[in-house]
């Protein structure tokens, strides 16, 4: 098991969900809701310096019957361009199925959203979306625990850098 701050994002139309781990890279955490559109993989890029990250997880919404679908393209290209601003940080896409939905269920059955917590829509989506970077991240280090392999595929600069 490599050690080292994992970041994950979960790119959205709207907002990317972002999460870190812990220096042992055993444990994630929610960080932070970024907005979707100028200005988003800097302020990523920002946390990967702050946090010190050694590698950036990107959610891939893989489609069950194995085709890339538009927002499975979409994750490829944030990935990709991701990759070029950050390099030589590494940039895994990982699979995110139904991140999503298990973060929203988490949250639903327990006592995230107290009457005094995020009450609005926007800031419950907000939460959501952190939750689901969280649910993504710990799946990628609970593989990499598991196989003693880092999980996903590498990506490659969308401006030619390998």
């Amino acid at each position: 098991m490599r050690n080292g701050v994992r970041l994950a994002v979960d790119p959205g139309n709207a907002r990317i969900g972002v999460a870190v781990s812990d220096p042992s890279g055993t444990l994630a955490s929610p960080l932070e809701t970024v907005p979707r559109g100028r200005g988003d993989k800097n302020r990523i890029a920002l946390l990967v310096l702050e946090k010190e990250a050694r590698e950036v997880i990107v959610g891939y919404p893989a489609s069950l019957s194995g085709e890339e679908g538009p927002a499975a393209r979409s994750a490829r290209e944030f990935a990709a361009s991701l990759a070029g601003l950050l390099h030589p940080v590494p940039v895994r896409l990982v699979d995110e199925r139904l991140t999503t939905v298990t973060a929203q269920g988490h949250l639903l059955s327990g006592a995230s959203f107290s009457k005094k917590g995020a009450k609005g829509g926007r800031a419950r989506r907000s939460v959501i979306d952190q939750a689901a970077a969280t649910v993504l991240l710990q799946s990628a280090l609970d593989q990499e625990r598991s196989t003693g392999r880092p999980p996903g595929e590498i990506v490659r600069s969308s401006q030619g850098e390998s």
